[in-house]
């Protein structure tokens, strides 16, 4: 594995469009999967379509918006994020089977579809999810919001004094702003940005009745909702535009507008290979992430002009099936900014992440210990949003950075927030004279930008900048510190399972340890000699790492529990288990090995928030196999696998899903746990999940879920009601 620094020779070549399908689709489908392990696949039914198990967790989302449970303004928020998730599902995982088809890929899938028959299959799949998203808003949330005083308005509803304050707004604050493109043989069909709202306008001469077709952009830097004078009243921003077009047309007549948005392939195509300046040619393949590629899909009103939708289908060079009508307001996703609104009453309820009992005591000493004491006397497990992310890691870094015994700072960087006090504190390291290492990972999607700008700002402040490893992406979340005391170097370290970032780390569910275990200190400086290096290190002492060790010992680890059910089944002892706790199960080959022991008769639990491509329940298969999904307040986002191994059980934490590019095409690092307070704390919470019967959604052998009840007379048990009511016992208690 080769490092990727900073320099300034040439960039990636163009490609033709063409060439660029073909490379991207080769890339998706085959090459990708070099280092898989070869597995004769189950027949095609025995797994389930990635796409299609994405859809039903998108489902799940929005079902927390029909749950009428759901506190009102946060069922608001459940539309937003259905919203988004769409966006980008179009714009990567549609985007990229398109590109499929148009190089000609014929591979199928392990569930046995073609790219055309999967993209046919999200189609039927997605227009009545999409219709049932607007029912919801319009007639159910729309209204129950109006009857709590907020309203999003229409404009035949306003009175005059409204419209002409509404026209006053627009002349002072939007007119500006605007550029009306027309269409005609002197103006070419203007380009329309991904993402964007925008308005076809239809416009006659009064003097020749001849007609003429207009685009407006609704400009993303204004607010979506304009205030109507009070702060519970709105109009969209494009109704406002709508119905005060005349000053944008002279002297002509607005006969027709109609609301579009556009949706187009977002991912960057880098070949690393030729890159020898991984920076600039990320910054280049930006600016045309910017410019724009192809569209994959248009959002129009349902009343749209046969005409106006002929035109914008011909010019976007897009299919019938690629335009998704909508009936009310269009991109919910807007509908995010409405959370601010004071009605505490209409949102979860506060939740402030407490500090863990042994940093509480740490704060009362005033015998000069420090956190470094603490991970001494022994290892420190993190669960936020429960445990505090200021009071914990950030605290770590923040004081690993001022004391003056700390030599070095090496750090992983995936994703962080804007204003990244990480950062600050990596940047005050350096300039403190020590040594700070960081690999910033610029291929993480949709984050590369702001990557690419800390990246910039460490760099400028004399922090070793390393841009990741051609053909990987550096997806583990570590960071390591080493401390001068006494005669001797000490290794300090953090692993988890989520990003340093304060923001969503009171938004997502992680964990992570703090530890200064010797033999994991020295795995995760040959792992940072990889990182920065040139090593080829390929064994660790406890550490499972991707793409060298974690597929093989994690399959070792499934087989081991088959052995364990195999002498249950001759000697009466403890039998095979497993639980195993991921965003998503995908990996072909690790799915054919829960198969086997499935079929063996394990006992298996998987908690899969997102997709899961194995199929629970199939006689003779996977009867023993059961799959749960937990979507709710906070996003399931730690990584957790738990191995009986007859009594003496191992447990492990880290980053990595059972996905292919996980195990094959990323650097991940998963840890063992090993105190048994630490272990007990994680089963415990494993325990907590399996007996959810609120968040908790079951899937079936036919790919579907059902969301779990209450029995009659049990009390609600959900997951994130219940850590956290942990998490405050705890705190009282210390």
């Amino acid at each position: 594995m080769t490092a990727r620094k900073s320099s300034t020779t040439r960039t990636p070549r163009r490609r033709s469009a063409k060439a660029a399908a073909t490379a991207t689709a080769k890339r998706s489908s085959t090459s990708r999967d070099r280092q898989q392990p070869e597995v004769k696949l189950s027949p095609p039914d025995y797994y389930l379509n990635r796409e299609l198990s994405w859809l039903q967790f998108n489902a799940r989302v929005l079902h927390q918006a029909i749950d009428e449970r759901t506190p009102l303004l946060e069922r608001l928020k459940f539309l937003a994020i259905f919203t988004s998730n769409l966006d980008e599902f179009f714009m990567v995982r549609v985007a990229a089977i398109k590109q499929q088809i148009a190089a000609g890929v014929t591979k199928k899938t392990p569930d046995g579809l073609t790219p055309p028959e999967q993209l046919d299959r999200i189609f039927e799949t997605l227009h009545p999810m999409v219709a049932e998203q607007q029912r919801c808003f319009e007639q159910q949330v729309r209204p129950a919001l109006e009857a709590e005083g907020i309203r999003i308005r229409h404009y035949s509803e306003l009175t005059a004094a409204q419209k002409q304050y509404l026209q006053e707004y627009f002349e002072s604050r939007i007119f500006p702003v605007l550029t009306p493109l027309a269409v005609d043989p002197a103006h070419p069909f203007p380009y329309i940005s991904n993402l964007s709202l925008n308005l076809a306008v239809v416009v006659a001469d009064p003097n020749t009745e001849a007609e003429h077709f207009a685009r407006i952009k609704v400009p993303s830097s204004l607010p979506r909702f304009v205030p109507l004078q009070t702060d519970t009243q709105f109009v969209p921003i494009e109704d406002v535009i709508a119905h005060n077009l005349r000053p944008l047309f002279n002297d002509m007549t607005v006969k027709e507008y109609y609301p579009f948005r556009i949706t187009r392939n977002a991912d960057l195509e880098i070949e690393e290979e030729e890159a020898d300046d991984l920076l600039q040619a990320i910054e280049k393949e930006l600016r045309r992430r910017q410019i724009g590629k192809s569209a994959v899909r248009m959002e129009v009103t349902v009343d749209l002009n046969e005409r106006i939708r002929e035109r914008l289908k011909m010019e976007l060079e897009l299919q019938d099936r690629d335009i998704y009508e909508v009936d009310g307001l269009m991109d919910l996703g807007a509908l995010m900014g409405l959370m601010k609104l004071d009605f505490p009453r209409l949102k979860d309820m506060p939740w402030s992440p407490v500090v863990p009992p042994r940093l509480q005591a740490l704060d009362r000493r005033d015998d000069g210990s420090d956190i470094f004491a603490e991970i001494r006397a022994g290892d420190l497990l993190v669960h936020h949003p429960y445990d505090s992310f200021h009071a914990t890691v950030l605290r770590f870094i923040e004081r690993a950075a001022i004391d003056p015994q700390v030599m070095t700072i090496k750090q992983t960087l995936y994703r962080t927030s804007g204003d990244s006090p990480v950062i600050k504190a990596l940047i005050r390291a350096a300039e403190l004279g020590k040594q700070v290492a960081v690999l910033v990972e610029l291929k993480a999607r949709f984050d590369e930008e702001n990557n690419i700008v800390w990246a910039k700002k460490l760099e400028r402040a004399g922090v070793h900048v390393v841009y990741g490893l051609v053909g990987l992406k550096t997806h583990t979340k570590i960071l390591q510190v080493v401390r001068q005391e006494g005669d001797r170097l000490r290794t300090y370290f953090h692993i988890g399972t989520g990003n340093y970032n304060p923001k969503t780390a009171s938004l997502y569910t992680d964990l992570g340890v703090l530890s200064c275990d010797e033999d994991i200190g020295a795995d995760m400086t040959d792992l940072f000699n990889v990182l920065t290096g040139v090593s080829r290190q390929s064994t660790y002492r406890k550490l499972l790492i991707a793409p060298t060790t974690l597929r093989s010992r994690m399959v070792e680890l499934i087989r081991r529990e088959i052995k364990h059910q195999s002498k249950a089944a001759n000697n009466g002892s403890k039998g095979g288990r497993i639980i195993a706790k991921m965003n998503a199960l995908v990996d072909p080959y690790i799915i054919s090995v829960l198969y086997e022991a499935g079929k063996a008769g394990v006992e298996i639990d998987l908690i899969v928030r997102g997709i899961c491509c194995l199929r629970p329940g199939v006689p003779g298969l996977s009867e023993t196999i059961r799959v749960s999904s937990i979507i709710g307040r906070f996003l399931e986002h730690s990584r957790i696998f738990w191995f009986g191994n007859g009594g003496d059980d191992e447990l492990y934490i880290g980053s990595a899903d059972w996905m292919t590019r996980n195990l094959d095409r990323r650097v991940e690092a998963v840890t063992p746990v090993i105190a048994p307070k630490q272990k007990q704390y994680i089963q415990d919470m494993l325990g907590v999940m399996l007996a959810d019967n609120c968040q908790a959604w079951n899937l079936h052998e036919d790919g579907s879920y059902t969301q779990r009840q209450p029995a009659p007379g049990e009390a609600p048990k959900g997951t994130h009601a219940t850590l956290i009511e942990r998490a405050m016992q705890q705190q009282t208690e210390s």
